[in-house]
């Protein structure tokens, strides 16, 4: 909301009408925010704001089981929509004094009220009406703190519509393309190893037959391996921090992982298009059958790109899925989104935090 137009004002009772999937209304003091779109991407799950919902949330900002970043208090303000009728408000005011931690004081509760700031297009680093893939590289150091600010809105990176449609893929896409290619090269593995010709030479003397029932434990060992190479690219890489004085490599880090943490559920964005995923697998399969018989370097390899497939299935899970409590993808959904709205230098698993602990980027668990 812009600060020239005036707030619009809702009873007690109109804001507690407001409790269903199809319309959910919540407060933090007498402000009042719509966070129906918001329900599905919730990592606690819709239910835990469905049973909120129409009722003040300030205690449940500040926890426990936590207390919600300043990025997700930001994030909140995105849905703000007005304020309870002034006649409601004093009362209100006085209820939340006097209920929950009496520890509390009333200047405490205006303090964490007062620290969401609106998202508003007018005082933002960026013009949203124009492609940002050329504007971000003018930010310089200004650029790690705002990317890391996430909105809630698509991003358009070209104004060409040729370039901006070859950004965008739907998550179906991904095992349509891919699967096959697997399915096809786990047939043509066993086959080769089933010839009894592919040996892995230990010294020019000394070989290991790879027998056809090695395929198995050769396609999972491929599979681990890429969460290694996931957890890499997904630190080193998309992680990297560019000089805030080189302008292409601002660009280049917005196009590559920028763009999606800031605005992480926008979902035409979550899978890789399989055009530039295309050129890393190439590249791949190439390493290994260079370093490896043909046999034992192509399972590893469908191994690694059936890890690849089940990776971006799930990290785009992790942003839409509504997993149920206390399963292991609803764990790793929270973790992920702690990555996304406070721990943007931990947590760098995604399909498993295996890797986290050896390199010692763990998020804490306080911060559940």
């Amino acid at each position: 909301m812009s600060p020239s137009v005036s707030p619009r004002y809702f009873s007690e009772k109109e804001v507690a009408r407001h409790c269903t999937k199809e319309s959910c209304w919540v407060l933090v003091g007498t402000r009042v925010y719509d966070v129906t779109s918001f329900l599905r991407m919730h990592p606690g799950g819709e239910a835990l704001i469905l049973g909120r919902s129409g009722s003040d949330i300030s205690r449940q900002l500040d926890g426990p089981p936590h207390r919600h970043s300043e990025n997700a208090r930001r994030w909140l303000e995105q849905y703000y929509i007005g304020e309870i009728e002034a006649e409601h408000a004093q009362n209100h005011s006085e209820t939340l004094r006097q209920r929950g931690n009496k520890s509390e004081t009333s200047e405490d509760t205006d303090e964490a009220i007062s620290k969401c700031n609106k998202v508003d297009d007018e005082t933002d680093l960026v013009d949203w009406r124009k492609p940002l893939a050329w504007q971000v590289g003018y930010l310089g150091e200004k650029y790690d703190a705002w990317v890391h600010q996430p909105v809630d809105r698509p991003i358009r990176l070209f104004e060409s519509d040729f370039f901006e449609a070859n950004t965008k893929t739907a998550w179906y896409i991904v095992p349509a393309v891919w699967m096959p290619l697997v399915i096809y090269l786990s047939w043509y593995c066993y086959s080769l190893l089933a010839q009894g010709s592919t040996k892995l030479y230990i010294t020019p003397d000394y070989s290991i037959l790879i027998h056809k029932y090695f395929f198995p434990f050769l396609f999972m060992l491929g599979m681990f391996i890429w969460s290694f190479v996931e957890y890499c690219i997904h630190r080193f890489v998309f992680h990297m921090r560019p000089p805030a004085h080189n302008y292409y490599l601002i660009m280049l880090h917005f196009l590559l992982h920028g763009q999606h943490h800031k605005s992480p559920f926008d979902g035409s964005r979550l899978v890789f298009p399989p055009g530039i995923a295309s050129i890393v697998v190439g590249g791949f399969y190439l390493a290994l059958r260079q370093l490896m018989p043909e046999g034992l370097g192509t399972s590893l390899f469908v191994g690694g790109l059936c890890g690849y497939v089940v990776y971006d299935m799930i990290h785009y899970y992790l942003h839409y899925g509504s997993p149920q409590k206390g399963s292991y993808l609803y764990d790793l959904k929270a973790y992920h989104v702690k990555h996304h709205f406070e721990h943007q230098r931990a947590g760098f698993g995604i399909t498993t935090t295996f890797w986290d602990h050896p390199f010692k980027t763990v998020i804490p668990k306080q911060a559940f």
